[in-house]
This record gives C-alpha cells, structure tokens and sequence, in this order.
C-alpha cells in the first residue's frame, strides 16, 4: 500500500484496516443504523439537484445517500480500498481517489463548482497537522461563491474548532453557522463535537 506526507489514515499502509472499515459500515447499515445524520443537514443546505463533493468520502455513505436524494454528487477519498467500496454500494457516482490537500477536481475532468462541500466525521483528524489549512483552502477553492461547506470535528483533542476558525480567512470563508451535533443541537463552549456551517 502507499503512503502520503498529507495523511495519517492507517488504511494507507494497511488495506486490512481499509477493508474491516468497509466492512464495519456495511453491517451497520445492515442493522438498520442511522448513518445519514451528515448528509441530511447537507441537503438541507443545498438547492434542489445540487452539485455537492464529499470531501473524505470513504466508503461512500454520505455521498450515495446524497445522490439518491437526487444530487449530483462527487466524491473524494485518499484511500483507494475505501473509494472501490464506494463505487461497489453506490454506481453511479463519481468516485475518485485525490489527496485532499493537493485537490484539483478540474484536472480530474470535474471542472464544474460545487455548490456545496462536507467533511463528516473525523476526516480532519487523520490529516497532518501542518496540512490541514491547505485541505480548507483546496475544497473551498472548488465552491461557487455563496457556497456551503459543512466541517464536523471534535473539541477537545485533533482537529478542533480554533483550528478550523484559523484557517478560514486563507480558504476565503466565513463562519455562518455552528453547532453541537449533526441534528442541531446548541452549541456550547464545552460541547465535545462541533458542526460548522461555512459560506465562501
């Protein structure tokens, strides 16, 4: 497997780590878990038919539920074990594998803006330290002007709220919105999860 100077995700050096993820998800959904939190709050930014990029993708979850909801809807993921997943559970979708912190979609043959972005989950976390405005500022660079991006991360331990806050002037975005959790919940200076709402 490879490696990347951008990444700390195990599943580069260890596609079994890759493959128990997949598999963990899988049986989740299977089980009838609510795994949609994420791209339920996405669509209710996004216009109708919206063009949207699942930024650290993996395996696809919130990505094909977007596109089921009839979103045209680009995915990217550094993994490329997570990303043939992806394409397995949800055909159809544009999967690709990219390096968050180098993203050129245009280059890709995706040169159309986005309307709006996510990173779920603890994408933020497996991203090096000194990397991680770049990945702010290389998806924001793909957004139209007036476009969304959603970044959930924790508060307390990787890549937290202050950390995000430092790198909007560079990425050209603004704080709209933020809360506790994917539902909405009030945020608070000592919630242990923060779910922020940008705007370019």
């Amino acid at each position: 497997m490879s490696t990347s100077p951008h990444s700390t995700w195990p599943g580069l050096a260890d596609s079994a780590h890759s493959e128990w993820y997949v598999g963990r998800f899988r049986a989740m959904a299977a089980s009838g878990q609510d795994l949609q939190g994420e791209s339920r709050l996405a669509d209710v930014l996004a216009p109708r038919g919206a063009r949207l990029l699942d930024a650290g993708c993996g395996p696809g979850r919130h990505g094909g539920h977007l596109a089921q909801l009839g979103h045209d809807v680009v995915g990217v993921d550094i993994d490329p074990t997570l990303i043939e997943a992806a394409r397995e559970d949800y055909p159809g979708v544009a999967w690709l594998v990219a390096d968050l912190a180098t993203l050129d979609l245009p280059a890709a043959g995706e040169s159309e803006p986005f309307d709006g972005a996510l990173i779920a989950g603890n994408v933020m976390d497996f991203v090096t330290e000194d990397h991680r405005p770049a990945v702010i500022e290389r998806v924001a660079a793909h957004l139209r002007t007036d476009g969304f991006l959603v970044v959930g991360c924790r508060t307390g331990t990787g890549f937290t709220p202050a950390d995000l806050d430092a790198t909007l002037p560079g990425a050209g975005l603004r704080l709209e919105q933020r809360f506790a959790t994917w539902d909405l919940r009030p945020w608070h200076d000592d919630s242990s999860f923060c779910v922020s709402v940008l705007r370019r």
